[in-house]
């Protein structure tokens, strides 16, 4: 209702009501009028035909005149639609009524009037309320007056029928009202299109402006109609365009304009910021359609740019530049190497800048090493990027080391640690001293000018980057010195970036280089191959391990420390010594998980306590397993590592289902589980970490799904199996470190095995020894009989004193996989008891306490193992030549158990 449709939508509106309403009193006014003389003229017209129906004055003579007039009256008064028809004598007797008790009774009424012979119509209100009432006098033969006959009858009765009439009029009223809104309606809806929707004040303000916008604004203004004559001009186009007065309503095309600003004025084209000529200007002209929005036509704008064409050029060159820094910031330091961001620089800045660009960076930077900040005495830089045409063909090619003379642009920019233009190389005689022949060809094949921009960040220099211009290309200015700058700054910071990450990748790598194992150790149960592979992004956590333990058995290690960096392979360095040991004291692989939990979290609440701001070990995570080539069987335990794969003999992959334990440091305390898995000889055990699997864009199923389609087939070397899952596997860039442990499983054959049970009785030692004596006969291995004999006496004889039933001796020969080593005897004698023996030095009055010394210097190895029924204490000899004493060397060692002043 704020616009002007509106308010004459809501004026049409109430006119209509207000018309309506009132012709409705009228009507209602007039029919109430009618209703009171349609009741007089009932009744008037009921008592004249009664008064002067035939008979009447006969029935009066009649001896009984109620008993005629009586029917008769009922009947006309029905007819009539009366209340009742009354005959009465002038006396005042009533003859007939409606009401039958009423007859014979004497009424009083002004009826005079009609007693004289004059009829008569009143009106009255009585107890049945307003009504009306009409005498006519009946006259005899002769003239005279012989009775009245008088007709009431009540308003109400009459106006039933105003009442049925009344919808009819509501009904035409309402119709009369909708049909006037409507029509109201639609001439609003018209005027509101043609106003925009506007109100009374914004249409009188847009009334007020039009002419003084029109006549003020500084840019020409034409509105255009569909058949191409001109509809309105402002001063600004008409001074513009030099539009005669009566320009209006004459088409484009006789104006005397342009010929091609015509044609685009005349045409249905849109158009914007086209240049034309109009005389001497030049005019921006923008051009828009008013359909479907408005009438055919267009609406043209019309700008003189004719001062400002000369600054277009510097402004595109200004933009030009903006954006070059622009696509600079993003394209420049996408990695964190040196020579690959040099190559940005220098491939950003062609052709849009220069038609060549050159970097030489100094040595030290590219190593990752700090420059140093004098460098003014330094001639020689490497050259690392060459951008541009044949850029390589005329200068020096990347990775020449380059002295340049103290004439050199590039050595006075070194020397000043500011820009160096050349306008024109050919009168440069200090860069034409630095290598004639080539600076004639970089003439002739028309490269004329140089600018040197050092690389500065932190204050120090780190190499130079030199612009180059061929023909085709204006010479440097002045104003491309700033922008070189600024360009060359940008780059400076990546590449000083890149080389302090290559610094800090270096470091890290040799960290963790000097932490991982630096080969395989000699063992007889698995046949081992590995891979580890750094993340590009940065040196990462991940360590593996095998790790030789007592019977033969051998541990399988596998972990990952989140996070990269120095602090990540500091941290794997502390975790793997740990690993080794709590393995050497031959701890369950739930135990050894349990102990490395604590460890972890005691270290990271030792830091909190320091208030050092590096990161925890939190996140760590390790797969612990020793495989038993006597039975095949493998205990694992795992926190928070991905479970292994088992390539069973057939070709055929499992990922067998091992309870996973929190990553160490989270488990509060929590007990680790473990599983026990039998595997058979020939089958491959593959750990891994979780670099292998996880890659970016694809889930874990994905990635353990395309790991058992690598591992799938029979008959490979674990080498072969590493070969072949890193080829499938290893991603372009690696995100994080990449761990790979291949083992293939053997058993211990019956020949390689022997065992008996001692009962526990000190004549059961001798029986036992000469059994295992026997059984190194077999085995070929006569020269270590003597000295296994007396490690097998000590150990068994030690078991039946303080040890409990059952008690086994079991012997084990081995044979290193490599088959570089002779290989190991193992001697294990088991017991039910869990208290170990300590070795410590006898004194000289006890006759016992000599034997676990003997034991130490004859075997290469030994210690006790727990089990779940108690202990096995186990030896080790090793079989190569001169590794333990022979029997001349016993007496030495049994006599040095005494010195000179005891014996």
């Amino acid at each position: 209702m704020r616009s002007v449709a509106g308010q004459v939508f809501l004026l049409q509106l109430v006119g209509v009501v207000l018309i309506v309403a009132a012709t409705l009193v009228v009507l209602v006014v007039q029919a109430r009028r009618d209703t009171m003389a349609d009741a007089r003229s009932r009744t008037l017209a009921a008592a004249q035909a009664f008064a002067n129906s035939p008979g009447i004055v006969a029935a009066l003579n009649s001896p009984n005149p109620s008993a005629v007039l009586q029917p008769h009256a009922e009947a006309a008064r029905k007819a009539a639609g009366v209340d009742a028809i009354i005959v009465y004598r002038l006396d005042g007797i009533t003859l007939t009524h409606s009401d039958p008790h009423q007859i014979g009774k004497h009424i009083v009424g002004p009826y005079a009037q009609a007693a004289s012979g004059k009829p008569f119509t009143r009106t009255f209100r009585g107890v049945l309320g307003l009504s009306v009432i009409s005498a006519v006098p009946v006259r005899a033969p002769d003239g005279s007056v012989v009775a009245i006959v008088s007709v009431p009858v009540r308003v109400e009765k009459v106006q039933h029928r105003l009442d049925r009439q009344l919808p009819v009029l509501f009904g035409g009223a309402a119709t009369a009202l909708v049909v006037a809104a409507g029509g109201a309606g639609l001439v609003s809806r018209r005027l509101r299109r043609q106003t925009h929707d506007l109100g009374p004040v914004e249409m009188t303000r847009m009334y007020e402006h039009h002419d003084a916008v029109l006549h003020a604004v500084r840019e020409g203004v034409l509105i255009i109609g569909g058949d191409g004559r001109l509809l309105l001009a402002n001063d600004e186009a008409r001074r513009l365009l030099n539009l005669p007065v009566d320009s209006e309503r004459r088409r484009i095309t006789d104006l005397g304009l342009e010929e091609d600003l015509a044609e685009l004025l005349a045409s249905d084209r849109p158009a914007t910021d086209e240049v034309y000529l109009a005389a001497d200007l030049l005019l921006a002209v923008n051009k828009r359609l008013t359909a479907p929005h408005g009438p055919v036509g267009s609406v043209v704008t019309l700008r003189d740019t004719t001062e400002l064409r000369a600054l277009s050029g510097r402004a595109e060159l200004a933009r030009e530049r903006l954006r070059l820094i622009y696509d600079a910031g993003l394209r420049i330091g996408t990695t964190l190497d040196v020579k690959r961001t040099a190559e940005e620089l220098a491939e950003v800045a062609v052709p849009r800048f220069a038609d060549v660009v050159t970097v030489e960076l100094l040595d030290p930077v590219l190593r990752g090493e700090e420059s140093s900040d004098a460098t003014t005495g330094i001639t020689e830089m490497r050259r690392t990027a060459v951008a541009g045409p044949d850029g390589d063909r005329l200068l020096h090619p990347v990775g020449d080391l380059i002295r340049f003379v103290p004439g050199h642009p590039v050595a006075a920019a070194m020397a000043g640690g500011r820009p160096v233009l050349v306008r024109d190389l050919s009168t440069c005689d200090g860069w034409r001293a630095q290598h004639p022949r080539r600076a004639q060809r970089i003439l002739e094949h028309g490269i004329h000018s140089l600018l040197v921009v050092p690389l500065r960040a932190r204050g120090v220099v780190l190499g130079m980057v030199d612009f180059w211009r061929a023909s085709g290309s204006p010479s440097f200015e002045d104003d491309d010195v700033s922008f070189a700058e600024e360009l060359a700054a940008r780059a400076a910071v990546c590449i000083d970036n890149a080389r302090r990450y290559t610094r800090e990748h270096a470091m890290a790598v040799t960290l963790q280089h000097s932490l991982l194992p630096r080969g395989l150790p000699e063992q007889s149960a698995l046949e081992v191959a590995y891979r580890y592979l750094p993340a590009q992004a940065g040196v990462g956590g991940d360590w593996f391990d095998v790790i030789p333990l007592s019977g033969a058995r051998v541990a399988l290690v596998v972990g990952d420390v989140v996070g990269h960096g120095v602090h990540a392979a500091a941290t794997m360095g502390r975790l793997r010594t740990a690993v080794h040991n709590f393995a050497s004291l031959d701890m369950p692989t739930e135990e050894l998980l349990g102990r490395l939990d604590e460890l972890v979290a005691q270290i990271d609440a030792e830091e909190s306590d320091a208030g050092e701001d590096g990161p925890g070990i939190t996140g760590a995570t390790c797969q612990y397993a020793v495989y038993d080539p006597t039975s095949g069987r493998l205990l694992l335990a795992t926190a928070g590592h991905p479970g292994p794969a088992v390539v069973q003999p057939d070709g055929t992959v499992d990922f067998p289902q091992v309870p996973v334990s929190p990553p160490l440091g989270l488990s509060a305390g929590l007990p680790v589980e473990s599983a026990e898995l039998t595997v058979p000889e020939g089958a491959l055990l593959v750990l891994y970490t979780d670099g292998l699997i996880e890659v970016r864009g694809h889930d874990l199923d994905a990635g353990l799904e395309a790991l058992r389609d690598a591992l799938a087939g029979p008959d490979r070397t674990p080498e072969a199996t590493c070969a072949a899952v890193m080829e499938a596997l290893l991603p372009d860039r690696p995100k994080d470190d990449i761990a790979l442990l291949v083992a293939r499983t053997r058993r211990f054959g019956p020949d390689q095995v022997a065992e008996w049970d001692v009962p526990r009785d000190p004549a059961a030692v001798a029986p036992v020894r000469t059994a295992c004596a026997r059984r190194l006969k077999e085995w070929g291995l006569e020269q270590v009989a003597f000295t296994a004999e007396l490690i097998l006496s000590e150990l068994i004889t030690n078991a039946v004193r303080y040890g409990t039933e059952p008690i086994t001796v079991r012997l084990l020969r081995t044979v290193s996989v490599s088959g570089s080593a002779a290989g190991t005897v193992i001697f294990e004698v088991s017991d039910g008891s869990s208290t170990s023996p300590r070795l410590r030095r006898a004194n000289v009055t006890d006759e016992g306490g000599r034997g676990l010394f003997l034991v130490a210097q004859f075997a290469e190895r030994w210690g006790t193992r727990y089990t779940p029924t108690g202990k096995v204490i186990w030896a080790e000899q090793s079989l190569h030549e001169g590794a333990t004493p022979g029997v001349e060397g016993l007496d030495e060692i049994l006599l040095g158990q005494w010195d000179d002043t005891e014996l």
